[in-house]
């Protein structure tokens, strides 16, 4: 499903650091957790995608145009780093779509008179609710 250009290695930068939350000893003594780096102005995308990848990014992009991804959901670093590669990935496909334009619409003639007839029905069943007036 890989749409988008090939990112180069020099763009990306990993870390590897300790995983937090349960896990025991693995967690804390195994560096498993993947931090990817990515800078975004390396890969050469159209000002439109960059603006839709900020967006989409969101708090995962730094003032520095920098997108960082953290993936900690495995027990090893290549599960990590792979994981960290694939959301990467998604996330610059989703940027690389551009969304359709919509086009305005409006109501006909008859939608509009349809609109009408029925207001006044209304209007006219409402009227009758008033206060009954005497004819003294």
């Amino acid at each position: 499903m890989s749409s988008n250009p090939q990112i180069p290695e020099s763009a990306i930068t990993e870390k590897f650091l300790a995983g937090s939350g349960p896990g025991g000893q693995n967690v804390n003594k195994v560096a498993t957790a993947c931090q990817l780096r990515v800078d975004v102005f390396a890969l050469g995308l159209a000002p439109d995608a960059y603006r839709r990848l900020k967006t989409l990014a969101g708090s995962k992009m730094t003032s520095a145009g920098e997108l960082v991804i953290l993936a900690r959901s495995f027990r090893t670093q290549e599960a990590n780093r792979a994981d960290a590669r694939a959301r990467l990935n998604e996330l610059i496909d989703a940027a690389l779509v551009r969304p359709e334009r919509r086009i305005k619409t409006k109501p006909s003639k008859a939608a509009k008179a349809r609109r009408v007839d029925s207001k006044k029905a209304r209007s006219s069943i409402k009227a009758g609710r008033g206060r009954v007036r005497g004819t003294d």
